[in-house]
Protein backbone atom coordinates (compact mmCIF):
# COMPACT_ATOMS: atom_id res chain seq x y z
CA UNK A 1 0.00 0.00 0.00
CA UNK A 2 1.29 3.67 -0.81
CA UNK A 3 2.03 6.01 1.83
CA UNK A 4 -0.26 8.78 2.61
CA UNK A 5 0.05 12.33 4.49
CA UNK A 6 -4.05 12.88 4.76
CA UNK A 7 -6.69 10.72 4.70
CA UNK A 8 -10.57 11.50 4.37
CA UNK A 9 -13.41 9.46 5.68
CA UNK A 10 -16.24 9.86 3.68
CA UNK A 11 -18.05 7.21 4.21
CA UNK A 12 -21.76 6.78 4.23
CA UNK A 13 -21.76 10.38 2.42
CA UNK A 14 -23.59 10.17 -1.37
CA UNK A 15 -22.96 12.00 -3.93
CA UNK A 16 -21.55 14.72 -4.04
CA UNK A 17 -20.50 14.77 -0.89
CA UNK A 18 -16.98 13.03 -1.06
CA UNK A 19 -15.61 14.30 -3.75
CA UNK A 20 -16.51 18.23 -2.10
CA UNK A 21 -14.89 17.07 0.52
CA UNK A 22 -11.93 15.77 -1.02
CA UNK A 23 -11.33 19.02 -3.13
CA UNK A 24 -12.05 21.24 0.02
CA UNK A 25 -9.11 19.01 1.79
CA UNK A 26 -6.67 18.74 -1.47
CA UNK A 27 -6.97 22.53 -1.13
CA UNK A 28 -5.25 22.66 2.37
CA UNK A 29 -2.77 20.75 1.24
CA UNK A 30 0.55 21.52 0.09
CA UNK A 31 1.25 20.31 -3.77
CA UNK A 32 2.69 16.85 -3.62
CA UNK A 33 0.98 15.73 -1.05
CA UNK A 34 -1.53 12.40 -0.98
CA UNK A 35 -4.79 12.03 0.63
CA UNK A 36 -6.75 8.85 1.00
CA UNK A 37 -9.98 8.68 0.33
CA UNK A 38 -12.50 5.93 1.97
CA UNK A 39 -15.82 6.27 0.85
CA UNK A 40 -18.91 3.89 0.05
CA UNK A 41 -20.50 5.25 -2.76
CA UNK A 42 -19.95 3.39 -5.42
CA UNK A 43 -20.48 6.83 -7.74
CA UNK A 44 -16.97 8.20 -6.40
CA UNK A 45 -15.43 6.43 -8.48
CA UNK A 46 -16.51 7.99 -11.38
CA UNK A 47 -16.23 11.31 -9.14
CA UNK A 48 -12.83 11.02 -8.12
CA UNK A 49 -11.50 10.26 -11.61
CA UNK A 50 -13.12 13.24 -13.04
CA UNK A 51 -12.08 15.43 -9.99
CA UNK A 52 -8.39 14.25 -10.68
CA UNK A 53 -8.89 15.33 -14.65
CA UNK A 54 -10.61 18.64 -14.25
CA UNK A 55 -8.33 19.87 -11.38
CA UNK A 56 -4.48 18.37 -12.05
CA UNK A 57 -4.80 16.63 -9.07
CA UNK A 58 -3.01 12.44 -10.04
CA UNK A 59 -4.96 9.66 -8.98
CA UNK A 60 -2.69 7.32 -7.60
CA UNK A 61 -4.83 4.72 -6.69
CA UNK A 62 -8.73 3.86 -6.84
CA UNK A 63 -9.63 0.20 -5.67
CA UNK A 64 -12.71 -1.38 -4.03
CA UNK A 65 -12.16 -3.60 -1.12
CA UNK A 66 -15.90 -5.22 0.34
CA UNK A 67 -18.50 -2.14 -0.05
CA UNK A 68 -15.34 0.27 0.30
CA UNK A 69 -13.62 2.20 -2.24
CA UNK A 70 -10.12 3.62 -1.84
CA UNK A 71 -8.57 6.13 -3.57
CA UNK A 72 -4.99 7.67 -3.51
CA UNK A 73 -5.18 11.31 -4.34
CA UNK A 74 -1.66 13.56 -5.10
CA UNK A 75 -1.95 17.23 -5.17
CA UNK A 76 -1.06 18.50 -8.76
Amino acid sequence: MAEFHHQLDACGLNCPLPVLRAKKTLDKMASGEVLQIIATDPGSVTDMAALARQTGHKLLESRQESDKYYFLMQKG
